[in-house]
């Protein structure tokens, strides 16, 4: 089968593939050990997907005026839609029934006869076969290719992600995306340049403000009480350098970048009062309790819900008492 598949791509542009997806953060039979998606010879066919509603069948294939996602849309980029469908649909007439229908024809959908969304005979037949190796589409050449690309960008195959990115944004991965040149290198020089932006804004604090780099590893390190005024300073860069690459608590490389460069950008004094709201929880001065709010346990002074809500408690003129407290208690813990 292997064979029939490389030769059924020769001469194929490769410019759209359906690739495997990998995830090395998600267990996968051990195979994430060795950067693999499936083990070797193994393929995942899939059929089109297909909606019944009152006993008539309508297949997800992109190519349905309408459907209701193409229904929902306002009414400049709906006729858009319409049109570029049409044109498509009648492409593939040609080429397949050769059957002669003008786009703009009122009676268009009257007179196809292989590509409406209902017809079981045709549409039960298109499936994927995807396996390690990457599956070429071209879609100028192959109506069929030209067909499954429409089908995997409307989903309707499941184990397809329309683009990489989606894939990496889905609760559950998919084994494998469509890998259309342009936009999956947009999507990775996109996270490339986001981790190069927040390495910069370590580097910055490392070499002109040790005393915010400290603060920036409290609030962004999980295990904030591990560092200490007498902690290193290279072993504080090393750490953030992992949790930017998403090796720490926060596995997804464009959020974990992101994330470090908002809390670098917060100003001292924000980053003061985070880090004192968590270590203040870590050490047991302050705690949530069953009625969902968080207490200054020695005072029983209710804070707020959330974390942010104590970090304004803790600036309001009126709770000086609380937080020079909070802030000398702390403090004899950092300074240890």
């Amino acid at each position: 089968m292997t064979t029939i598949i490389e030769k059924y791509q020769e001469n194929k542009s490769k410019q759209i593939a359906i690739r495997p997806y990998f995830d090395g953060n998600n267990e996968n039979m051990g195979l994430e050990k060795y950067s693999l998606t499936l083990f070797d010879n193994v393929y995942h066919e899939e059929q089109l997907a297909c909606l019944e509603y009152n006993g008539v069948k309508r297949y997800v294939t992109g190519l349905n005026e309408f459907a209701p996602e193409i229904k929902n849309l306002s009414e400049d980029q709906r006729n858009a839609v319409v049109r570029q469908i049409r044109e498509v649909v009648a492409q593939l007439e040609r080429e397949l029934a050769a059957n002669v229908i003008e786009p703009e024809d009122p009676q268009f959908w009257n007179k196809v006869k292989l590509l409406k969304p209902d017809n079981d005979e045709f549409w039960g037949k298109i499936t994927l076969r995807c396996g390690n190796e990457p599956l070429f589409l071209d879609p100028k050449k192959d109506p069929y290719d030209l067909i499954k690309l429409y089908a995997i960008e409307a989903g309707g195959f499941s184990i397809v992600a329309k683009s990489l990115e989606a894939a990496t944004k889905s609760p559950k991965a998919p084994k494998f995306y469509l890998d259309k040149v342009e936009s999956t290198v947009s999507h990775r020089t996109e996270v490339s340049k986001l981790r190069n932006r927040a390495l910069a804004e370590l580097q910055k604090l490392y070499d002109k403000s040790a005393n915010k780099l400290f603060l920036v590893a409290k609030v962004a390190d999980a295990d904030s009480s591990q560092y200490s005024k007498s902690t290193p300073l290279d072993i504080i860069y090393e750490n953030m350098d992992k949790f930017i690459n998403g090796l720490s608590i926060e596995r997804d490389k464009k959020r974990s970048a992101q994330q470090f460069i908002d809390i670098a950008n917060d100003s001292i004094e924000n980053l003061k009062l985070r880090a004192i709201i968590k270590d203040a929880t870590r050490y047991k001065l302050i705690a949530p309790k069953s009625d969902g709010f968080i207490y200054h346990l020695s005072t029983s002074a209710n804070m707020g819900r959330t974390p942010a809500d104590a970090v304004e408690y803790l600036k309001n003129p009126l709770n000086e008492e609380i937080l020079i407290n909070l802030l000398a208690t702390v403090e004899s813990y950092w300074n240890n």
